[in-house]
């Protein structure tokens, strides 16, 4: 069987957009929510007024004839890919080739040009005059599509729009596209971007954080008895998958290798987290890696500190693992990204494998004593470790699960 191989990363997000001050925002527990002034101004009634921006970034070097038919979700998604080839090092003949090719997702596509294609269509009662660029901005693929242009990849462009779990099944699908032979190389990530309507979607089914608009860096607090809801963030990350004969014949530098995935759904009701379905697929990831759960040293959980996300995941994770696997959720540093979380939390996973830092739960005070009894990490832990879970939920109860290891060159 084909192994597939992380030779290239480059992500944005609320704390850092490269790898070492990633680690030093959480090394010394950097918070990237803020208060958005400017949604106060924009919508009336709004109960959550905080969120994790990414820093201020110049998008002009993209190119106009590629930057016109973008939102910000994709230039983001541009920043981050050109990013992943730099660090790569893949040169233009390698990616046109029929064999690289690209997934990659978002949970929409640019709802501020939504906003304002839906408003000028309503208040006109008219197409007249529209923007024909602004559908290729705001349709549910635009992250793909535009990336597979910009960057001429001529191989597979597999779209995954599945809410929370968007980058997390891209990166599964190109990891099967390289793994079973389809692709030698294959982009994968996801996005979001900021805008207030993610925001109002969550807050009208009571799922954010309302308590803490005076004290934004209190907030998130998954696992945490006085947890009272998520927080949207947003960010955009890339992960070049590789062959690994095909990378090492290159001489291309190797972060890890992903060994396992596992994608689920629960069946059952859109909204309502599935113990089962959680413990589903972190058992069929274990299944697909070949692993026991003893073999895990470190899980990201998706817990995005809602009160009963987070006791259903901490009871299912406890159901296979016991309580010995040290876990966290670092949507406490940036909030919740959406369509971007699995791949920067993958990136994160990646990283403590790499720099032996076992991020701690940022904010958890109290542990609530309805979720089960595990090693939440309270301190920031250096330690060395072989396997990362990385495990995202989405709504539509779709289930994600990738499992990294340290690269073994002697097989």
């Amino acid at each position: 069987m084909r192994r597939v191989v992380v030779t290239g990363i480059g992500f944005l997000s609320p704390i850092g957009d490269d790898i070492q001050t990633l680690k030093e925002s959480i090394l010394e527990n950097k918070s990237g929510v803020k208060v958005m002034q400017e949604w106060q101004e924009e919508i009336a009634g709004i109960a959550t007024i905080i969120a994790a921006p990414i820093a201020n970034q110049d998008y002009k070097d993209i190119p106009r004839k590629y930057r016109r038919s973008m939102g910000k979700v994709a230039m983001m998604s541009a920043k981050s890919m050109q990013k992943a080839i730099d660090d790569s090092g893949l040169d233009e003949v390698q990616i046109q080739d029929l064999r690289t090719g690209l997934s990659f997702g978002s949970t929409m596509g640019a709802n501020e040009t939504l906003m304002e294609w839906i408003s000028s269509v309503y208040n006109s009662k008219s197409f007249k005059g529209q923007n024909s660029m602004l559908f290729l901005k705001a349709m549910s693929h635009t992250v793909s599509a535009n990336l597979a242009a910009m960057f001429t990849i001529k191989g597979r462009n597999i779209p995954t729009c599945s809410a929370c779990t968007s980058s997390s099944q891209a990166i599964g699908t190109g990891y099967e596209s390289v793994k079973y032979g389809m692709s030698d190389i294959m982009f994968v990530g996801g996005a979001e971007g900021l805008h207030y309507l993610s925001e109002g979607v969550f807050e009208v089914i009571g799922a954010t954080s309302t308590g803490y608009n005076e004290n934004p860096k209190l907030t998130p607090k998954p696992f945490d008895r006085d947890r009272d809801g998520l927080i949207i963030g947003e960010g955009a990350g890339t992960l070049v998958l590789e062959e690994y004969e095909h990378a090492k014949k290159r001489g291309a530098k190797i972060y890890a290798e992903l060994i396992g995935y596992a994608t689920t759904c629960d069946g059952n009701h859109l909204t309502t987290p599935s113990r089962e379905g959680m413990e589903n697929v972190m058992n069929l990831a274990l299944e697909n890696a070949n692993l026991t759960p003893e073999d895990i040293g470190y899980i990201n959980a998706h817990a995005t500190s809602t009160k009963k996300g987070d006791i259903e995941e901490s009871h299912a994770t406890y159901e296979i693992f016991g309580k010995n696997v040290p876990i966290s959720s670092t949507k406490s540093y940036m909030g919740h990204l959406l369509g971007g979380c699995g791949v920067v939390e993958s990136i994160i996973s990646i990283m403590a494998l790499n720099e032996h830092l076992l991020p701690a739960n940022k904010n958890l005070e109290n542990i609530d004593p309805q979720c089960a009894n595990l090693d939440y990490i309270r301190e920031h832990r250096e330690e060395d470790i072989t396997y990362v879970m990385s495990n995202n939920f989405a709504f539509g109860g779709i289930n994600t699960s990738l499992i990294f290891s340290k690269i073994n060159k002697s097989i």
